[in-house]
């Protein structure tokens, strides 16, 4: 599963994206200016980033330039339509495409395929092989096992579900409702009491001690979150 990062200062766009590109499989990262994106592409492996010019703090030329330093993964801009300039002066500096806003999901979905399969055969990148290791804990998403220390755990395939996609956006925070809506692809109704059973009996086969979790922590009013450091 390959992994895209969002970069614009208007959350609605982000959102909107998010929901285009998770209906086809993709995994996706948020951020809201180049510097959030810079710092994320260092840190998180990236296949993909769709980049808006016009935001606040590092503007999108400018971190695409920084980026093209010391990274080629796939840029597609994301433009307004009196930006031709910058379009222009992105693709100098090392985009690969641009999308001008407002855009078609169905035209961008196309245009990610296209840049990951370009990016791949050209051997850029290499395919997600579905392998998740933080900590003690691995989680294989191929033969659906999850082993801490090497022990296998024996997860339900929800219990499954629910750790793969917290592993996998290890360090951010989900509310309960939003939680529920990506793992179960419904709509959240009595979705509290649901997800926090599941989490219940998650902790009670992975943590040693699940009354103090290190791994699968509850963030106080927010929601749930996997732990990157297990501190």
């Amino acid at each position: 599963m390959y992994r895209i990062l969002i970069c614009d200062d208007e959350k609605d766009i982000v959102e909107a994206l998010r929901i285009y590109l998770e209906a086809e499989g993709y995994e996706t990262l948020a951020a809201y200016n180049g510097r959030e994106a810079l710092e994320l592409l260092r840190r998180e492996e990236v296949q993909l980033l769709l980049l808006d010019v016009m935001m606040p703090e590092l503007d999108g030329i400018s971190a695409l330039a920084a980026l093209r330093a010391e990274s080629n993964v796939p840029v597609i801009l994301l433009t307004a339509k009196s930006e031709d300039t910058d379009k222009v002066l992105g693709l100098n500096v090392g985009a690969d495409d641009y999308m001008t806003k407002p855009f078609n999901p169905v035209e961008l979905c196309a245009r990610v395929r296209s840049q990951l399969r370009r990016y791949l055969q050209l051997g850029g990148g290499k395919p997600d092989d579905g392998r998740l290791t933080i900590g003690p804990v691995s989680l294989d998403e191929k033969a659906k096992e999850v082993t801490r220390d090497g022990e296998t755990l024996a997860l339900t395939p929800t219990e499954f579900e629910i750790l793969r996609f917290l592993m996998r956006h290890a360090g951010e925070v989900f509310p309960p409702r939003e939680l529920y809506r990506r793992v179960w692809n419904g709509e959240p109704y009595g979705a509290e009491n649901t997800v926090s059973v599941h989490i219940r009996h998650i902790r009670e086969k992975l943590e040693i001690d699940p009354a103090e979790p290190r791994w699968l922590k509850a963030v106080w009013g927010q929601g749930y979150k996997f732990e990157r450091s297990g501190k």
